[in-house]
């Protein structure tokens, strides 16, 4: 255990509070922590610590809370420790970072937070910065989604971003899927989605499972002909029919989706499922690091499978929590059906919490670089409410 833990904290909370106007981040002290000692197996004893140190420092004038860190700076380590942000391992050389939004509706504060700490991290260490839309689902498609998202990632990332859509790389994940399977790391399976459940449920492999190599390949091209229809077979990872995680049992691939692609028409009629797809982007495009929202713990874990049977090394990935602004919703969906319908005048309405909207209203994409700064990096959930929100982003704004 870190010796004087308490002063500790109150000393990193108190050194972030005078860095950013009296408010202090949990993540900031978090990392100060961590450069002391901490292990991450004790985050989730001593967070109600560090949050009640932090509500009680919040109240201090910005005056009192330096007159205290005065009497508690040797308390910090003299190493250096960045505000909000922690540095990368092995970002030495430059990193390779990507955000991946889907093509539902255009950007709003939520794509911004999120995508800007890879953007920060790839300004402070230099490489490359991709924007990856993840359109291969053919039914969830907006199709002027595209420029949507094009026009939002010049704005946001100063015209620096590598922009890619999935759907313009199919012969990749053709490619890929036909190695799994010449890997023996793949099958086509013809199981209904009950049969499969039943088996997965039992811990019992299905009997497509043990089809040789030549079998599974026949059966693939199969899949991109019409021998087979929607619904009928499906490619499956071959992982472990036995993981104590029944989201980690040989789970698919790809598909046979018949929807017309709005950018693609019907050109194809296999579409890759997020963890092939997601998989053979990062390898091929040499993704170094990944921040990500917490419920792709299990998809991580998948796609680290995809890289092992290609001997590539899986990047360097951080979770982040849910950011819930009360009074505010954040979804792209919803948001395009709203414009749709005639609800607002436009993706720009001041109503909205769109990137155009913000844009329109003053804002500066610095303004939200810096914000998520001051987050941080956290499993944590937080919610804050949307006044509060706006009056931190004005700060960074009028910085």
């Amino acid at each position: 255990m870190i010796k004087d833990l308490n002063k500790k904290i109150r000393a990193y909370a108190l050194k972030n509070a005078i860095h950013y106007e009296g408010r202090a981040n949990p993540g900031a002290v978090l990392s100060g922590l961590f450069n002391e000692g901490l292990e991450k197996s004790s985050v989730k004893k001593i967070m109600p610590t560090i949050n009640e140190i932090i509500k009680e420092v919040s109240k201090l004038s910005l005056k009192k809370q330096e007159k205290e860190f005065e009497k508690l700076k040797e308390f910090v380590s003299e190493r250096e420790v960045r505000e909000g942000l922690p540095e990368l391992p092995n970002a030495e050389n430059g990193v390779v970072m990507r955000i991946a939004p889907s093509p539902s509706g255009a950007m709003h504060i939520g794509h911004a937070l999120t995508a800007s700490k890879s953007y920060v991290y790839v300004k402070k260490y230099g490489g490359k910065f991709i924007v990856r839309v993840e359109d291969t689902n053919p039914e969830n498609i907006y199709k002027p989604a595209y420029d949507l998202l094009k026009e939002d990632s010049d704005w946001l990332f100063e015209k620096k971003a590598e922009f890619v859509v999935q759907s313009d790389r199919m012969d990749l994940y053709y490619a890929y899927a036909v190695a799994l399977i010449e890997k023996d790391s793949a099958y086509v399976c013809e199981c209904s989605g009950d049969e499969f459940r039943e088996f997965s449920k039992k811990k019992k492999e299905c009997p497509c499972r043990g089809k040789s190599i030549d079998d599974n390949i026949k059966d693939w091209e199969k899949m991109l002909s019409s021998e087979f229809g929607e619904g009928e077979a499906i490619l499956r990872f071959k992982s472990d029919m036995k993981h104590k995680n029944p989201a980690m049992r040989d789970f698919p691939l790809a598909r046979i989706n018949l929807t017309e692609h709005p950018r693609q028409k019907k050109k194809y009629r296999v579409w890759p499922l997020m963890n092939l797809s997601v998989s053979v982007d990062d390898i091929d495009m040499g993704m170094t690091h990944i921040i990500r929202a917490k419920e792709h713990r299990d998809n991580a874990e998948r796609q680290k499978l995809i890289f092992e049977v290609f001997g590539k090394e899986y990047p360097w990935s951080a979770f982040l929590g849910r950011v819930h602004l009360k009074g505010l919703r954040l979804s792209a969906s919803q948001i395009t059906k709203d414009v749709e319908e005639k609800k607002y005048s436009g993706w720009d309405d001041p109503k909205l919490p769109t990137i155009q909207s913000l844009k329109k209203k003053g804002y500066r994409p610095e303004a939200f670089w810096k914000l998520t700064e001051h987050i941080g990096l956290s499993e944590v959930d937080k919610t804050l409410d949307s006044k509060d929100f706006f009056k931190l982003l004005d700060e960074f704004n009028k910085k």
